[in-house]
């Protein structure tokens, strides 16, 4: 999903061997430097790399421990359990005389947290963000933030630089603002240093923060994990069998005859000159002003005997806003999703002919402007010599549009945002065995488009990072989804509603798991809204009951069953602090009945009965009863301390 904060979120590619660029190796790992922060009560790891067989030293205060590296150049120390305090230097010491060292180390609780643009969104951008900035000062409360990096697979080292900093208004300024809100009430209530990993990248799907051993035991991935198997080993080939299937999409969406693709030579239809490598909204073409869809760009290249025949040949094109899927001479050479960077192909042997090669780029654009834009030099064919074949200027190419509705095609396994482990791979894998206090995730909006199935991705996720960081009961806080988008007077069926209720089950059948219900606090025309305080507020209160002793309820009024009593459904509730209250009217609104099928449901009056919910059935029967559901439903459940009754969706029995 595209968001406002388009600036911030510029995606690179997931290229084959990212790896290639990645730092060298340090004696320390770069997650111990001055100023972190470790966490307390447990024992502390320690690692990095030195020659094998190396002895090393490694002192912690008066901690010390004599380790060897490994036949990899690996070494770890885990040091003993040390209760909050500080300052430390961490000094690590090797025989052959190499040596490292970390100053103003703190002890004290260590917070990851994680997602797309909710969770990444700034504390420069909410309410009252020049008094909140202002007054950040606190130098026990440590910062640290991961760069939006891929990998196709699992890094030891991060692939940029990462740096922990003191609580300042200038490092504050475009920290996470839902974590940081977080993790200050959370000093102000534990007394004890925190530490906050800020690993956040805006638009992105869940399946590129599992890790492939998560993937490896989900049914319903094994087929793309197969093909993203395929691309780490040879790209050029996965992309052409991603693309025959993105191909039969479009045939069947389209109606396109095969050999009468916008893809092939003989394509019919209406093609026009190509204004402007600018966004098509800007090319002064009224049906484009405001038209989120797909286009079609073609142009001709024209190549010598020698030139077809080089090796090492990619297909070179500017960014392309949201998704391109590209060909050559009607074979698919690449499909990314990915607005703001330019994309690289790779082509397989044989893809290339001597004389006029044909040039195809279907771009796909879901909201603001689109179209596929650079500049010259970024749009020509590429060897490996490091020659290259510029391609036409505005001119040589054509464009036409794509029939209505085609809807939103596949996404390959290997996309930064969208795709398999990727952002896992660079951005969470890097962290190692870190000790943690626990995990805070807010993120789902990509993925409401297809929410089926989303409770068993998180769930998933959970436990593999839960196995990384070496801590089963790992606390995680969920921050569920706020509204966004239009109000509307009659039941619906909600992508964004379904992730709300995916997000509460996957809670609800985690013991270590605590839902942050945001429900009240969403804009109707701004996905993003911008008060993140309360956000952080009831993600410390889910924190305070998992991992403080805190005795309030972590979630709010929570639905337990839902049950016939003649004509009417009672729906129970638990974690209701100081009772079930209703604001604005002396009755609970936005409870539905519904039948078994999509459409099926009606909104039904409903009454509180103490901890309960009791729902007049009518004469219509019910399979399920919902609450609280649409994109921006209006709702007043909440329990005496103010916090709102989770959306749901329960089987009536």
């Amino acid at each position: 999903m595209k968001t406002p904060l388009r600036s911030a979120l510029a995606l690179p590619i997931l290229l084959a061997h990212p790896a290639a660029a990645q730092q060298a190796a340090p004696l320390l790992h770069p997650m111990f430097q001055d100023h972190a922060v470790l966490q307390r009560d447990r024992p502390i790891p320690v690692w990095g790399d030195a020659p094998a067989g190396e002895r090393v030293e490694v002192t912690l205060g008066s901690r010390k421990l004599l380790v060897r590296a490994d036949k990899d150049g690996h070494w770890r120390a885990d040091l003993p359990a040390m209760r909050a305090g500080g300052p430390y230097t961490l000094a690590v010491a090797t025989r052959s005389g190499g040596s490292a060292r970390a100053e103003d180390m703190m002890i004290g609780d260590v917070w990851l947290c994680s997602g797309q643009s909710n969770m990444e969104y700034p504390v420069s951008g909410v309410l009252g963000a020049a008094g909140e900035i202002g007054k950040a000062k606190d130098p026990e409360l440590r910062l640290m933030t991961v760069e939006k990096k891929t990998s196709l697979n699992p890094e030891r080292q991060f692939p940029a630089p990462v740096r922990w900093q003191p609580t300042t208004p200038e490092t504050v300024r475009d920290f996470s603002a839902a974590c940081y809100f977080m993790a200050r009430d959370l000093r102000a209530s534990q007394k004890v240093p925190m530490g906050l990993i800020d690993a956040t990248w805006g638009g992105t799907a869940i399946d590129a923060w599992r890790p492939e051993s998560a993937l490896a035991k989900d049914p319903t991935a094994q087929a793309d994990l197969a093909l993203f198997r395929t691309y780490r080993a040879d790209p050029a080939l996965a992309s052409k069998q991603f693309g025959e299937r993105w191909m039969a999409w479009y045939r069947a969406r389209s109606g396109d005859a095969a050999g009468a693709e916008p893809w092939q030579a003989t394509a019919p239809g209406d093609w026009a000159a190509l204004p402007s490598f600018d966004p098509w909204e800007k090319w002064g073409v009224a049906a484009l002003a405001q038209y989120n869809g797909m286009l079609w760009y073609r142009t001709e290249v024209t190549l010598t005997p020698e030139q077809a025949a080089k090796g090492g040949a990619s297909l070179a094109l500017g960014p392309a806003d949201d998704m391109d899927a590209s060909f050559v001479n009607g074979v698919p050479v690449g499909v990314t999703y990915a607005w703001g960077v330019p994309r690289l192909y790779p082509l397989a042997p044989g893809t290339l002919k001597p004389g006029k090669n044909l040039i195809a780029v279907g771009v796909l654009d879901t909201w603001g402007e689109g179209g596929l834009t650079g500049t010259p030099e970024q749009r020509a064919i590429r060897f490996a010599d490091g020659s290259s074949v510029p391609l036409a200027a505005p001119a040589g190419w054509q464009w036409r549009r794509a029939p209505a509705g085609v809807g939103d095609p596949p996404h390959a396994p290997w996309e930064a945002i969208a795709g398999f482990s990727g952002i896992y791979n660079a951005m969470v894998a890097p962290i190692g065995p870190y000790g943690l206090r626990g995990a805070a995730w807010y993120q789902g909006e990509a993925n409401a488009g297809s929410p089926d199935g989303y409770a068993e991705k998180l769930g998933s996720m959970m436990g593999a990072w839960r196995g990384q960081f070496g801590k089963p009961e790992l606390p995680f806080l969920i921050a569920q989804l706020s509204s966004w988008g239009p109000r509307v007077p009659r039941p619906v069926e909600s992508g964004f509603a379904q992730i709300r209720d995916e997000q509460r089950r996957a809670v609800a059948a985690d013991p270590h798991a605590a839902l942050a219900v945001t429900i009240d606090l969403g804009d109707v025309v701004d996905i993003h809204p911008a008060n993140k305080l309360d956000v952080g507020h009831r993600l410390a209160r889910g924190a305070e009951a998992l991992s403080y002793g805190g005795k309030a309820s972590p979630s709010g009024p929570w639905p337990v069953e839902a049950r016939y009593e003649g004509a009417v459904v009672r729906v129970r509730f638990t974690g209701a602090d100081q009772g079930l209250v209703t604001y604005n009217a002396a009755q609970p609104f936005g409870f539905e009945l519904c039948g078994p099928a999509p459409g099926s449901c009606r909104f039904a009056p409903a009454t509180l009965s103490g901890s309960d919910v009791i729902v007049q059935a009518g004469t219509g029967a019910a399979d399920r009863v919902r609450y609280c559901w649409g994109d921006s439903p209006i709702c007043n459940l909440y329990d005496g301390t103010g916090l709102p009754a989770t959306p749901f969706e329960l089987p009536v029995r």
